[in-house]
């Protein structure tokens, strides 16, 4: 038998020992790697804001008109549909905040865009369907102008959608009387209910047939001649959904959000790591300009006439939800949901008052108070990321 040689077993231990050796050294922590807390990590989401501003607006309303019927199904989609129209010009006007600029036309957008559809339909007897698609194409060529004069002349984005806001409402006004005599528009609505492009896409609610089974199983309320209460959900509220998780998609998970991102953080560093800074920028002025005119073909087809002071002052509500949703003034920072979760908390408001015995004109304070305290937020966020770095 041959003997175990005892420096072999020196100079080469066993897997056992090697590990309990391992264990018992203790490694040196990499002063590189800071665990972060869970709430630390929450804290400087863009969105949290909105999120713990909706939380307390759900609660206070709770409270205040908990046995209302605000809500009850027919109250939630009252100020679902209110926080759908704001929060699909709202994602517009996020992703071109993140990229920092501004659109100020989006409110006489809406207007003039209404025009559009209903000019072309009641007094050229177009067909609604070949109005809306008019619509469209023309309030997108226009954001891109838009957008082509601010990276044209490098003039603030503010001063050049200032005009168009004075351009397109004077043109709003204008054709409106030139054309039909008044501000107003009536009976596109009729029209819509029997073109099958308006009518399945803009008009109305759906999930008729869904709500109609669920209201003869005794779910849903019914009216006394047999239909729900609720006949469904409005196509806005779908529309918004749809907008949102696409942008929100795109702005998280695709290199045209990363490059969103960086032309608001550094426009001339993005352009030289090869950033398509014009491309993107015209891109989004665009986007608003759908958004606009979405929201006006839904408003539309919906309420069955187009005004020329419809839009009036939108364009600072979807800032104001932008910015209550996390999305900073200075560009580069910010989230779509923030900014749906701002639209919400301006619909659960603006409807919630009614359900109350507070005055609506505090309205506008609560949602002056909200902008202001979002801002500090946003504020103190920023600078707890700048200075972590």
């Amino acid at each position: 038998m041959g003997v175990a040689n005892p420096f072999h077993a020196k100079h080469h231990p066993s897997d056992k020992d090697a590990a309990a050796t391992a264990g018992a050294t203790p490694v040196a922590s990499d002063e590189r790697v800071r665990s972060e807390s869970w709430f630390k990590h929450l804290l400087n989401r863009p969105e949290f804001a909105a999120l713990a501003g909706a939380v307390m607006v759900f609660l206070v309303f709770g409270f205040a008109a908990g046995n209302s019927g605000m809500f009850n199904l027919d109250g939630v989609m009252n100020w679902s549909q209110v926080a759908a129209y704001l929060g699909i010009i709202a994602v517009g006007a996020c992703l071109l905040m993140i990229a920092g600029e501004f659109d100020l036309s989006i409110g006489s957008m809406i207007g003039f865009a209404g025009m559009m559809v209903a000019l072309p339909t009641m007094y050229f007897h177009w067909p609604i369907g070949l109005s809306i698609l008019f619509a469209f194409v023309g309030s997108m060529l226009l954001g891109a102008l838009n957008g082509y004069l601010v990276m044209r002349t490098r003039l603030p984005s503010f001063i050049v959608t200032l005009a168009f806001l004075f351009i397109l409402r004077g043109l709003t006004l204008a054709l409106s009387v030139m054309f039909a005599d008044r501000t107003i528009i009536s009976g596109v609505g009729d029209v819509a209910a029997h073109d099958w492009l308006a009518h399945t896409l803009f008009q109305g609610v759906a999930f008729k047939g869904l709500f109609v089974t669920l209201g003869h199983m005794g779910l849903l309320k019914m009216l006394d001649n047999g239909n729900p209460l609720v006949p469904g959900i409005p196509k806005v509220i779908l529309w918004w959904f749809a907008l949102a998780a696409v942008c929100a998609f795109t702005l998280a998970k695709t290199r045209t959000g990363n490059w969103i991102f960086a032309v608001g953080g550094d426009a001339n560093a993005a352009k030289n790591v090869g950033v398509p800074v014009r491309r993107v920028k015209i891109s989004l002025f665009v986007l608003t300009a759908f958004c606009s005119c979405l929201y006006a073909v839904l408003q539309v087809c919906d309420i069955g006439s187009a005004a020329a002071d419809r839009g009036l002052q939108a364009e600072f509500e979807a800032i104001i939800a932008a910015v209550i949703g996390g999305t900073l003034l200075t560009g580069g920072y910010g989230s779509v949901i923030g900014a749906c979760f701002g639209a919400l908390i301006f619909g659960v408001v603006q409807i919630g008052i009614t359900y109350t015995n507070i005055d609506s004109d505090w309205f506008r304070v609560f949602l002056g108070v909200m902008l202001l305290f979002a801002v500090l937020f946003n504020h103190y966020v920023r600078s707890r990321v700048s200075t972590s770095r």
